[in-house]
């Protein structure tokens, strides 16, 4: 049985890397890298033997990049000095492993042939916000959707089935200061991506759909 105490403790779980499954609880500090001497080890050789740390601070969870070689990154961005992680981040060790940081062990969602017990799931496709892990069906979409080819899905799903105006699909994937910046050419190639991902795990429906005049509309289909 799990211990109730645990579920309070914040949690790393690994996506899109060897380590893809593995979860850890973090209880004061851990060490990410090569070497076996780190707590996870991620057996790569873009990855320094240190590479990164994260320690549990008053304020939060701290991640720091150890002079690795080939970086650590959060959310995209490179990481140069040490940064308090958010509920929901996703950490980068050279491009190599992903983990997803959750605040507590109790919001970890389920295995991806599970993913139909968490939440509420209507259809085919599945989208998991906290974690911003995608299935369709069982399999899930690996590896990972970039941080705007998510956030557009995400404000679709979000909508299922409704049109969702173009302009507001922009400020939902960039924000709406850099929104005013993005051309119709640049929308429509992150459209033809998200597709394109999709699309490599089941071929046989759309789900984009595109209203021409009026936006796009999330086409899910129900789970066989």
């Amino acid at each position: 049985m799990d211990n109730p105490m645990e579920n309070d403790l914040p949690v790393l779980i690994a996506q899109a890397g060897p380590l893809n499954g593995e979860r850890w609880l973090i209880h004061d500090v851990i060490t990410i890298g090569r070497d076996a001497a780190c707590e996870i080890v991620v057996p790569d050789r873009q990855v320094s033997r240190f590479h990164a740390r994260l320690s549990v601070q008053s304020e939060g969870l701290l991640l720091e990049d150890l002079a690795s070689k080939n970086g650590t990154y959060c959310n995209g961005e490179m990481v140069s000095e040490p940064i308090f992680l958010s509920d929901g981040d996703l950490v980068q060790i050279a491009l190599v492993q992903n983990f997803v940081y959750l605040s507590s062990d109790s919001t970890v969602p389920m295995e991806a042939g599970k993913a139909s017990r968490i939440g509420i799931r209507t259809g085919k496709l599945f989208l998991d916000g906290r974690s911003r892990r995608v299935w369709i069906g069982n399999v899930e979409v690996l590896p990972p959707l970039s941080a705007q080819q998510f956030r557009l899905l995400k404000a679709l799903y979000d909508q299922e089935g409704k049109v969702v105006a173009r302009q507001e699909l922009v400020e939902a994937t960039w924000g709406s200061e850099e929104a005013r910046g993005v051309s119709e050419q640049a929308f429509d190639a992150l459209v033809r991506r998200l597709r394109d991902r999709l699309g490599q795990i089941d071929h046989t429906n759309p789900y984009i759909i595109t209203v021409r005049g009026h936006g796009l509309r999330l086409e899910n289909p129900p789970e066989q």
